[in-house]
């Protein structure tokens, strides 16, 4: 990733698994590779389902805690300024409570460019029609596709609306990032992982 120069690098979330099915991981040793991101803005992170199930063994302070020993703000429901941007970063809407209003609030406070991160596509609908980036994942681009098919299925309360990609709605952008594993069956067929290296420029 530092191969691609970034500016600044965002992080969605599921960087373990979870109790559920009995899959547990050690959550400093899976976000360890992260202490090695460079980027002149820094690293961000949000939480995913997986990170936050109620089920975990490793609480948000416990999450905040470990990402900041290497250097890593996390975002819960909160705002920070990175150069021109205002990063708003949400909890996951799949097993929290994304505070959409109090997040862009802090977000406008700050000035900047609107950014929301969260870890999956959901909470779109409900941003504002207003200029905006938000960058999501969760979905793995439904992991499986299947030719002349497609996507059948991804783990969303929206079925595939925004299974993958970009997506326009008036001002407001999201893109859907197919991220870099698994869930479930550890296969990916016609769906490649992916990480977005993103230029944002003033309209």
């Amino acid at each position: 990733m530092n191969g691609l120069r970034p500016d600044l690098i965002l992080l969605g979330g599921d960087y373990i698994g979870d109790d559920k099915g009995g899959a547990t991981y050690d959550a400093a040793e899976s976000i360890a590779p992260f202490a090695g991101l460079r980027a002149p803005l820094g690293v961000a992170a949000v939480l995913g389902n997986h990170d936050a199930r109620r089920h975990s063994l490793v609480s948000r302070k416990e999450w905040r805690r470990l990402f900041a020993t290497i250097g890593i703000r996390l975002l819960d429901n909160e705002a920070v300024r990175r150069g021109p941007l205002a990063i708003g970063g949400l909890r996951d809407f799949y097993t929290g409570k994304p505070d959409l209003p109090r997040t862009l609030t802090a977000m406008k406070a700050l000035g900047g460019a609107p950014l929301i991160l969260s870890h999956g596509p959901d909470i779109f609908p409900a941003v504002p029609d207003q200029p905006s980036l938000t960058l999501v994942g969760h979905t793995h681009c439904g992991q499986v596709a299947f030719p002349f098919v497609g996507i059948i299925y991804v783990p969303s309360r929206l079925g595939t609306r925004f299974a993958c990609g970009v997506y326009r709605e008036g001002g407001k952008i999201m893109i859907v990032s197919g991220g870099v594993g698994t869930s479930g069956l550890p296969i990916r067929m016609l769906a490649p992982p992916d990480i977005w290296l993103v230029t944002i420029r003033a309209r």
